[in-house]
């Protein structure tokens, strides 16, 4: 090995590295056989330099962050020289124990792939279960179909968690069961199926359900990949956003979004339940519309044969023309909006919750709205496996109680000039403004109680929206508020006086001629009526205390986002 040996040399006696030099920084330099041969990439230490590079024709070594690299000092190879001997028999034990190991493992392949896991036809038929009937089928023979959630191997003994949607599971397997071949080589998220008897579980020991299945038969049905397309690889707590949106049909088999799902199938039955209570009839309006009801802007546009329509952004103008007819309706289906807006609470496609009711004031619409939302609570809190799920996820809820606090928003107005809150251009609120989301969230947040604001001004409010009879700058309308997600419903009394309906749609620049299946509301028995939207995912993500209404969606879309 031609390597020079200086004791110092100044900056212009340092000669040109030989080509193949190694670089060693023990400040910036990586010990790995990648690094080294470049001097913006150098090994950490001189005995790794040695180890991993012996053929090198030169070793340069850079003592401060800033200087030269400089050929390594006699006395320098000398300790590197050991070092790197300790390195390579440090590598060669290595080596050593994992041939060991992999001809242990080999062996123990070996024996199990010889074991045969056979079905005992002297035990008793199973029945075939789901496994949320698990406590009911105790010490019974049963079999239970479903994916490998969690598993734990060990010498003699496999410990498996078995999910089917309804549930989960603990299966312990033993003996020839536990040793072989494809139970030491399961996988995560395969499916099986898996026959045996429940036991509940001895005192101190948990489980789901509180008992565990002891298994006596399995059958593989579908094998997952295990290494580095193991689920557990792919999909990971701390990855970036957009890449578990990506995979949202993997990441759905966690526990947390199996969990918020189940609560949105509980709050839905609570909003039919709580509707048919009150005799209200659903009803499925269309989806493809040529009309607007919250602004153009906000208009996802497409081709109908031939003709300009859109997808609908509420359902209500044409659940006001069910009235007349049904009677006091909702429905429950999807709304979109074109929004660009990128804030934890707006999502372009969502669950719309819309009700339409005649003959009631304002006062009456307000009491409506609130009591719909306390027993809608109430119903999903009743269900003792959704209310351990919401326990588990948000464990401070507290239910909303009757009645909600009533504040106007002028009185808003005031509450945020007293505390200190700006306006959009960061200045005092003044009347007309629009309350942007932050610091209505912080109203709502700091006061730290269902809010219902009402009477807004004509202005930033729809043009069906009816004025109050005390002050016409102002509509009878109202945003419910709750706090840590902010607006959760949107509501009003609907004009239902023509002139004052045509004047509405002057105000904003509508033609009024593609509306006339709404404008004869107004002519063929007209009468005081109101009607509100809730936004299913925001109400959600109060209930479950969950950052933004995407974890609330099935699979979200937002601006840039419409796959998978």
């Amino acid at each position: 090995m031609a390597t020079p040996a200086v004791d110092k040399l100044s900056l212009e006696d340092i000669p040109p590295s030989p080509a193949g030099t190694i670089f060693i920084d023990d400040v910036i330099g990586i010990d790995d056989v990648s690094a080294g041969t470049s001097h913006t990439s150098p090994v950490k230490s001189a005995a790794f330099a040695l180890y991993a590079f012996s053929d090198a024709p030169a070793y340069y070594v850079r003592r401060q962050r800033d200087s030269p690299f400089e050929p390594i000092t006699a006395s320098a190879l000398k300790k590197a020289k050991k070092g790197a001997e300790s390195l390579a028999k440090k590598a060669k034990a290595a080596e050593e124990l994992k041939a060991k190991k992999d001809a242990d493992e080999a062996k123990r392949l070996e024996e199990a792939s010889r074991i045969v896991i056979k079905r005992d036809p002297s035990l008793p038929e199973a029945k075939r279960i789901k496994i949320r009937d698990g406590a009911a089928n105790r010490e019974s023979r049963v079999v239970v179909q479903g994916w490998i959630h969690r598993l734990r191997l060990q010498k003699g003994l496999a410990f498996l968690v078995l999910r089917d949607g309804t549930g989960f599971l603990q299966c312990v397997l033993s003996g020839d069961l536990a040793n072989a071949y494809s139970t030491i080589t399961l996988t995560l998220e395969s499916t099986a199926t898996i026959y045996g008897v429940i036991h509940p579980l001895p005192e101190g020991k948990s489980a789901p359900g509180n008992h565990e299945l002891v298994v006596d038969y399995y059958e593989i049905v579908g094998l997952a990949p295990g290494g580095d397309d193991a689920i557990s690889n792919r999909v990971q707590e701390n990855a970036d956003p957009s890449m578990l949106l990506d995979l949202r049909h993997l990441v759905l088999r966690g526990e947390t979004l199996t969990g918020i799902f189940k609560v949105r199938a509980a709050l839905l039955r609570s909003f039919r339940r709580v509707y048919e209570e009150l005799g209200i009839l659903e009803v499925t309006p269309p989806c493809m519309v040529q009309t607007q009801v919250e602004g153009g802007s906000t208009l996802f546009s497409l081709k109908y044969y031939g003709e300009e329509a859109y997808l609908t952004q509420s359902s209500q103008l044409y659940l006001e023309t069910c009235l007349p007819a049904l009677g006091d309706v909702f429905c429950i289906q999807e709304s979109f909006r074109a929004e660009r807006s990128h804030t934890r609470r707006h999502l372009s496609e969502y669950t719309h919750v819309e009700a339409e009711l005649a003959f009631l004031t304002f006062d009456d619409l307000l009491s409506h709205i609130e009591t719909f939302i306390t027993k809608t609570i109430q119903y999903v809190l009743e269900d003792e496996e959704i209310a351990a799920i919401v326990k588990k996820l948000n464990p401070n809820f507290v239910p909303p109680e009757l009645p909600f606090k009533r504040m106007t928003y002028e009185s808003a107005l005031e509450w945020l000039n007293e505390h200190g809150v700006p306006n959009e251009d960061g200045e005092k609120f003044k009347f007309g403004d629009d309350i942007a989301e932050a610091a209505e969230r912080k109203m709502t947040d700091e006061i730290n109680e269902p809010i219902l604001l009402t009477r807004f001004p004509v202005e930033i409010k729809s043009f069906y929206m009816q004025k109050c009879a005390d002050d016409p700058r102002v509509t009878e309308s109202v945003d419910v508020l709750m706090p840590n997600v902010g607006e959760i419903v949107g509501g009003s009394m609907r004009i239902y006086e023509l002139d004052e309906l045509l004047r509405g749609y002057k105000r904003e620049g509508i033609d009024a001629a593609p509306y006339y299946w709404f404008n004869d509301q107004r002519i063929y028995g007209t009468c005081p009526h109101g009607g509100y939207g809730m936004g299913t995912e925001r109400i959600l993500a109060w209930l479950c205390d969950r950052f933004t209404v995407r974890d609330c969606s099935l699979y979200p879309r937002f601006t840039g986002r419409c796959k998978p």
